[in-house]
């Protein structure tokens, strides 16, 4: 960098270390060009037309346009090739036409919109970084943004199914609350799992109160999209969702979310048990077996049974559908006995929530948990031996976590 600011004979030192930096950018930016350039030109010398011209040459320098990067903003004019050839153009690759942002800029916007920067102090936060002449950060072009993605959201809505595989389904209801409106959002999600052990996003819908109605529609659309019965479903004990995957998809296993039951049960027992009691319970949750968690669940309907029946009655119900995981890879346990897939994402989303206190309308608050949970996924790991899932679906059976083998 040095010696291209010492080769400018223009040069005159900025007075601050961020201005030096962006000037640097831009003159490194401005070299960087010109070699393209140079290149094409080079690389296109012998092409000549029947008067002998060279087809490709140098066209001086397109208008002066403010571009902004990590760097700041800074103002560039970019070198033109006149390239008279018949359906050929040159298209600089470091610098598109009409690019006024640099691709983390651009990526750095929906981030900070989602975690709680309001569209009217776009202009004042990112100005002191960018520079006072950063385009593209007024109220208007945020709101743009915002349309894009409810024109992606609907896309995403209504893409076809018939070629994916979910095995694995995580399903929650996320209550939110909208400013404008009595009701709160509840936002039914769905990720799921693929063959390749890749996490997905699979829905995000406007629900009411997580009901059998509400559930069965979401799932009804996307079988009829073309999805496939995933081999099991995790959710809470949300009695609409179960409902609902019974009746859509009946050949799909049920595994409850054990955070969920752990809560409930232990908000049946006294504060000063509850610590005992939680011990208690993440010993049958992390048994090495059924037949170890079963021994387990009785000890501890044995101890707090006869004082507390509410919260034994709590850990027993549906109890099958509590140790499903059981016959699944115990490398995939860990993923399977609860919903954190969700929950964990969400996080995200509520804090979005308490800054902004609250979307202001339905449509909006669906709209950023979509996009929150978009963004969130290109970071999801894949499940623990991606390899087991594929076998999962092939219908392999596996007890307390290992896989049943034929004697032969």
């Amino acid at each position: 960098m040095l010696k291209i600011l010492e080769a400018a004979p223009e040069w005159n030192a900025p007075s601050t270390l961020d201005e030096f930096a962006r000037e640097g950018a831009r003159r490194m930016l401005m070299e960087a060009l010109e070699a393209e350039v140079a290149d094409y030109v080079d690389s296109h010398r012998a092409l000549r037309d029947d008067d002998g011209r060279a087809l490709v040459v140098r066209n001086g320098r397109a208008r002066s346009r403010q571009v902004t990067t990590g760097t700041g903003t800074m103002e560039v004019q970019a070198p033109r090739v006149n390239d008279r050839r018949s359906g050929h153009r040159f298209t600089s690759s470091i610098l598109p036409p009409y690019m006024r942002r640099s691709p983390k800029v651009q990526e750095v916007l929906p981030v900070l919109y989602l975690r709680g920067l309001s569209t009217g102090d776009f202009k004042e936060a990112l100005g002191a970084l960018l520079g006072e002449k950063a385009s593209g950060l007024s109220a208007s072009s945020i709101a743009r943004m915002t349309a894009a993605w409810e024109e992606e959201h609907r896309r995403f809505r209504h893409r076809d199914l018939s070629e994916e595989d979910y095995v694995y389904v995580w399903a929650d209801g996320v209550h939110f609350r909208v400013r404008l409106e009595d009701d709160r959002l509840c936002t039914l999600v769905l990720i799921g799992v693929r063959s390749d052990g890749t996490k997905e996003l699979i829905a995000v819908e406007d629900g009411y109160r997580e009901s059998t109605e509400s559930w069965s529609s979401v799932l009804r659309d996307l079988k009829r999209r073309g999805m496939r019965p995933p081999a099991l479903a995790i959710g809470d004990g949300a009695l609409g969702l179960w409902r609902a995957v019974r009746d859509v998809w009946p050949e799909t296993r049920e595994q409850r979310c054990w955070v969920h039951r752990l809560a409930r049960v232990l908000d049946k027992l006294p504060k000063r048990l509850q610590a005992k009691a939680k011990r208690a319970l993440h010993e049958i949750m992390y048994a090495e077996c059924r037949e170890d968690a079963e021994a387990e669940i009785e000890r501890f309907a044995e101890d707090y049974g006869a004082k507390y029946p509410k919260a034994v009655e709590s850990l027993r119900r549906d109890q099958d559908c509590l140790l499903s995981f059981f016959d699944f890879p115990a490398e995939h346990w860990q993923h399977l006995r609860t919903t954190n897939a969700i929950e964990s994402t969400f996080a995200t989303v509520r804090l979005r929530q308490r800054v902004t206190k609250g979307a202001g309308s339905r449509t909006k608050a669906l709209l950023m948990a979509f996009k929150l949970l978009d963004m969130a996924q290109k970071r999801w790991r894949r499940v623990n031996a991606p390899h087991l899932v594929a076998l999962v679906r092939e219908g392999v059976p596996f007890t307390n976590g290992t896989q049943v083998r034929n004697a032969a």
